[in-house]
């Protein structure tokens, strides 16, 4: 009987502490955490190429915010996107806004997961990356329960994971304010 006591109680502290392994290439890091430099095998793992150059159909733009704590994680310039080696992948960044591009010649859903998957950062329901804690979800302002990876990026659509110490209290912060060209 001691015997199995302890083993549940092993199990329960490597579930608690994140031991789990995250999907291939992602990182377990605390932030920040760099854009990927192979664009094209990123854009891979998360299914989505290299659209550079061809005829848009779909054209919106997500913003996503991601605190520790309090503490701001900066989303990199450039994830799936570089002007040198003409490369735009249907999801990227262009800059550190936290604004999110969504460019494809075909209308079609994308999610959060895949943009993470892109980055090559580890998302799931008790996680952004390293950080672990309790992980609270809003879109568009409203509280999400369940798998933050299925969240579909939309037209100015808001994004806010919050990742604090079991039992601290999240505070959402104030919408972003949307450049005008995005209007």
């Amino acid at each position: 009987m001691r015997t199995r006591v302890v083993a549940v109680a092993v199990a329960a502290l490597l579930l608690l502490s994140g031991c789990a392994a995250p999907g291939a290439g992602t990182s377990r890091d605390a932030p920040p955490w760099p854009r990927p430099t192979d664009l094209s095998a990123r854009a891979d793992v998360a299914a989505l190429r290299n659209v550079w150059g061809e005829r848009l159909a779909e054209h919106v733009h997500t913003h996503l915010t991601i605190l520790d704590g309090d503490d701001p994680v900066t989303v990199p310039a450039n994830i799936g996107h570089s002007d040198r080696g003409k490369f735009a992948a249907e999801i990227h960044t262009h800059d550190t806004s936290g604004i999110v591009h969504v460019e494809s010649p075909t209308e079609q859903t994308f999610t959060l997961g895949q943009f993470f998957d892109e980055w090559g950062v580890s998302l799931g329901p008790e996680h952004v990356g390293g950080l672990r804690g309790e992980l609270t979800v809003w879109v568009d302002g409203h509280r999400r329960i369940g798998n933050p990876r299925s969240i579909e990026l939309t037209n100015r659509r808001e994004v806010v994971l919050i990742v604090t110490t079991i039992g601290e209290v999240p505070h959402l912060p104030a919408p972003f304010d949307w450049p005008p060209q995005y209007g």
